[in-house]
């Protein structure tokens, strides 16, 4: 096979993951981004500088042979840290099984780290300060913009890959041009949500426990802090706009913000005395789910990540599920090497459903972030599922274990299995079939049983 000339919009995560991967695989690759390098500029401005990194991230770093370089950037997150109102704290683990948690991971330090990886080959060259303005995908080629000089210029390649995110200009240019039929949603929830921080002791030590992910869950809003590796937290507040007695659209001043915290988070503001100057300096941001279809023109043009299915963050799934796309995208590429239109056909018609059901997971563990965690029957169904899990590692995984620790099934797979599971230890808990108090081997059978009836009758049901 000749040599073939790559051409990639963005070097997020994506890719720049996607940059290592087909320079390992000896195409050219040059990749235009439109933000300064990050490893010599700081550019988060408020945007997350954590995120939760788990096993199917993993299992994309294990592809390109990183795992042990990675693993120095994280932090384990061994389960959830809820915090009442009291300043009571409960450590609800992610698993009954040990060695499945989270990790807590820098975007900046990952991403820097997955440049840094890419330019090692020779065939891989990365531009910045160049922005993508379209994409012509009929000819292969692209409109990119110089931030310095305001200069014009355009590339071409043998095949453009967008991964320039939730703003991609490739899919507005499959939108706007209207040259075949594209789908494209863009929902937003109610809430938005703004960057805080808890600083480390003068020490350097952390303010409260390290090695979880904490919330403060308050029904209608919440709090979260991930730990990073300098002592401090990354916090974020997830909001209303506009309903509530507090929102964003009146948390106006000093006083109100401080209020505000006293009321309902004030063990999180004796951690914060910098809360006013943060909330005050970073911006507020919305949270929106974008679906598209189809990602690809022909043999010539492919969105992938966030460009192809950005999801809200609740889950800790997003950039999970952009690296597991460079997984799959890599076993079809090694299917069909050297026929981009089968390639990137098969590519949508694997994946698509799967990021369509992360992204569904997601809108709804916001709510059960928010609220459920709170929520005793909720508690009941968890300490339930812990049981199993450690009782019945090979024969029991929870909703939330199938769709982050049990990277060799698909999102859609899990979240199918996981619904049936939730719903039937809940019913059982509320028909008071089952109780905490109950032998768990009794549990297991009256939960394996109710969940495989609610799945055949979804079957039945065409769902």
């Amino acid at each position: 096979m000749e040599q073939q000339n790559i051409l990639i919009i963005g070097a997020g995560l994506c890719g720049s993951l996607l940059a290592l991967r087909l320079g390992q695989r000896g195409y050219n690759v040059t990749v235009y981004e439109m933000r300064p390098d990050l490893r010599k500029t700081d550019i988060s401005a408020g945007r997350s500088i954590n995120l939760a990194f788990s096993d199917r991230g993993n299992k994309a770093i294990k592809l390109v042979g990183i795992e042990d370089k990675v693993k120095e950037l994280c932090i384990p997150m061994n389960g959830r840290m809820l915090h009442d109102k009291e300043g009571n704290t409960f450590l609800s683990n992610y698993s009954g099984r040990e060695y499945e948690y989270i990790n807590s991971i820098s975007r900046g330090g990952l991403n820097a780290l997955l440049l840094d990886e890419a330019e090692k080959h020779e065939n891989v060259a990365i531009h910045f300060n160049k922005k993508c303005l379209s994409v012509d995908f009929e000819k292969t080629t692209a409109l990119f913009q110089d931030y310095h000089t305001k200069e014009e210029f355009v590339e071409d390649a043998d095949c453009i890959i967008a991964t320039d995110g939730a703003g991609s200009a490739l899919r507005q240019s499959y939108f706007l041009e209207k040259k075949f039929l594209f789908s494209f949603s863009q929902q937003w929830l109610t809430h938005g949500y703004k960057e805080l921080s808890i600083l480390p002791n003068d020490d350097g030590s952390y303010k409260t426990y390290k090695n979880a992910l904490h919330i403060w869950p308050r029904g209608d809003f919440m709090v979260i802090a991930l730990p990073n590796l300098d002592g401090s937290f990354t916090v974020t507040l997830f909001l209303s706009y506009d309903e509530g007695d507090y929102n964003f659209n009146n948390l106006t001043t000093s006083e109100i913000v401080t209020e505000f915290f006293e009321k309902e988070f004030p063990d999180a503001l004796t951690l914060m005395p910098n809360l006013v100057e943060d909330f005050f300096e970073n911006p507020t941001a919305p949270l929106g789910t974008v679906k598209c279809s189809p990602w690809h023109y022909k043999g010539n043009t492919l969105l992938m990540g966030d460009s192809a299915h950005a999801i809200v963050p609740f889950y800790g799934q997003g950039m999970n599920a952009s690296f597991e796309d460079v997984v799959v995208f890599d076993e079809v590429l090694g299917q069909h090497e050297g026929d981009w239109g089968k390639v990137f056909s098969e590519y949508n018609k694997i994946r698509k459903k799967d990021t369509d059901a992360i992204a569904d997971l997601a809108i709804d563990n916001f709510h059960e972030m928010k609220d459920h965690v709170a929520n005793p029957i909720f508690q009941e169904k968890r300490k339930i599922e812990m049981a199993l899990e450690k009782e019945f590692p090979e024969d029991y995984s929870s909703k939330y274990s199938l769709v982050t620790f049990n990277e060799h099934i698909g999102y859609r797979e899990a979240m199918i299995r996981g619904r049936a599971q939730d719903k039937a230890i809940l019913n059982m808990l509320s028909d008071g079939v089952i109780s905490t108090e109950d032998d768990i081997n009794d549990i297991l059978d009256k939960v394996k049983t109710e969940t495989e009836a609610i799945l055949e009758d979804d079957r039945i049901a065409g769902l």
